[in-house]
């Protein structure tokens, strides 16, 4: 079986687990907007990456634009947040306001965790990202300003997985 990762992000962990995953898949690796007719065609599964930026996949347009392709294939989608992982009411929340029916229906999902380096965002971001701070001060959903780095490769293992199964299966 032919497949290919087609992904967005905005500050590089989307794109390393990517690539990361067309390593060890040996899969070609795609920007979205990047991707040509043949490389969709061609491809009986396809992987989507995705950063989740102020609840909305970076790929939500990409998605829109392809939904009718997508919903005729086999699909795994790797979201990258910054939210906990155990937050999962707000993590599938995620998958219901972005992707449509039709695609939840032929998709699989995994989270991956993100980082932030408070000083690589754009200005609009760090603004963004204080005011939100600011918000949920003293509440169960406090938003950290901190720097931290949970991208790790071992992540990508249960996508892997799943993807060999349906290669031999």
């Amino acid at each position: 079986m032919k497949g290919i990762i087609i992904y967005k992000g905005k500050y590089g962990a989307t794109q390393q687990y990517a690539e990361w995953l067309g390593k060890e898949l040996e899969l070609p690796v795609v920007s979205a907007g990047d991707e040509t007719p043949a490389h969709l065609l061609n491809a009986d599964f396809v992987i989507l990456g995705s950063s989740i930026y102020i609840g909305k996949l970076q790929l939500k347009k990409w998605i829109s634009e392809n939904q009718q392709f997508l919903s005729t294939r086999k699909v795994y989608f790797f979201l990258v947040t910054g939210t906990p992982l155990e937050e999962k009411d707000k993590l599938t929340g995620y998958i219901k306001n972005n992707i449509p029916e039709d695609v939840r229906k032929v998709c699989k999902c995994f989270f991956f965790p993100g980082k932030l380096e408070f000083n690589k965002l754009s200005w609009g971001d760090k603004l963004l990202l204080k005011i939100g701070a600011w918000l949920s001060k003293g509440t169960k959903n406090e938003i950290p300003l901190a720097d931290y780095n949970r991208v790790d490769r071992q992540h990508i293992d249960s996508l892997v997985k799943a993807v060999n199964y349906l290669k031999v299966g």
